[in-house]
């Protein structure tokens, strides 16, 4: 028994195997069922190994209500990716605040943050709605931007639409959600015009931007900027929603994306009396995108 425990701390100390620490497992009925580790092994290994293994741990996949415990339970001085399941607004109040004794953590060595949501609002009336989107957008979208200062990505997003509010962003000034270093963001917003807003230099790094859209709204905000977006490589919108805009409202912005090199698009459009054709693509969007490689 000493000599496998002898062999287990070496192990431990091994790099390779203490690298990316995910304690989240999917079942195989379905990849959104998720299960976390046995309460009594999570216990022995907040004890017993990682205090021994804390150094060496740059990537963290875990359930968001066990995050407290395992951050506690060592210093991680190299920490920098961290991903958390079944998110909710209740863990951003917690912790995501300049008083959460792991702000030092969140602030200073986390680049990339990944939330994987579950605050389902599907119960709730209109008016309630409002006012938890309007808590989530403030607790959440814009806690997370002015506590992570070294943040380089950022994914929030749910396994349906319901399970958090979207980003909107329109009626907001000018310096919500913003970062100067923040080169990758997955996200839903609530309209066309809250991307347009993402898009008019807040995210001044940005070169991979994944959106999802709850609508295209026919009447534009006053969008200030709209120049060429000249460090965007990736772009992909989804929006399930119809609409009648599409040559209004989305080809103008696809045009701003020059240098673009990754394309995906997925619009329903209604009340158009031509079809969006590859002739039509390549003439309205694509012999503008000179560096567009996958369309």
């Amino acid at each position: 028994m000493g000599v496998f425990n002898e062999e287990f701390d070496i192990l431990l100390q091994d790099n390779i195997f203490t690298n990316t620490l995910n304690l989240i497992s999917r079942s195989s009925i379905g990849d959104n069922n998720i299960s976390s580790i046995d309460d009594r092994i999570f216990d022995r290994f907040c004890i017993d190994i990682l205090p021994k293994i804390h150094h060496n741990v740059k990537h963290l996949i875990i359930e968001s209500m066990f995050m407290g415990r395992i951050l506690l339970a060592g210093n991680y001085p190299n920490l920098t990716s961290l991903r958390l399941f079944n998110f909710g607004q209740h863990i951003a109040l917690n912790y995501f605040t300049d008083e959460s004794i792991f702000q030092h953590i969140f602030k200073y060595q986390i680049t990339e943050l990944i939330l994987e949501n579950n605050n389902n609002n599907n119960n709730c009336n209109s008016i309630e709605e409002r006012i938890l989107s309007k808590e989530y957008i403030e607790n959440v979208y814009v806690s997370i931007l002015t506590l992570f200062k070294n943040l380089k990505y950022l994914s929030i997003v749910g396994s349906s639409m319901i399970n958090h509010p979207s980003l909107s962003i329109c009626h907001l000034p000018s310096t919500t959600f913003i970062s100067s270093i923040l080169t990758k963001l997955c996200i839903n917003v609530t309209s066309l015009d809250d991307c347009l807003y993402l898009l008019d230099g807040r995210l001044k790094q940005l070169t991979i931007f994944i959106v999802q859209i709850d609508y295209i709204d026919n009447n534009s905000s006053t969008i200030h900027n709209t120049n060429d977006l000249s460090n965007l490589k990736y772009f992909s919108l989804t929006c399930y929603d119809l609409t009648n805009e599409y040559d209004n409202r989305v080809i103008p912005l696809l045009r701003r994306m020059i240098y673009v090199e990754i394309l995906t698009l997925y619009v329903r459009l209604e009340d158009r009396s031509t079809f969006v054709d590859g002739t039509y693509l390549h003439k309205e969007i694509l012999m503008q995108m000179s560096q567009l490689h996958t369309f």
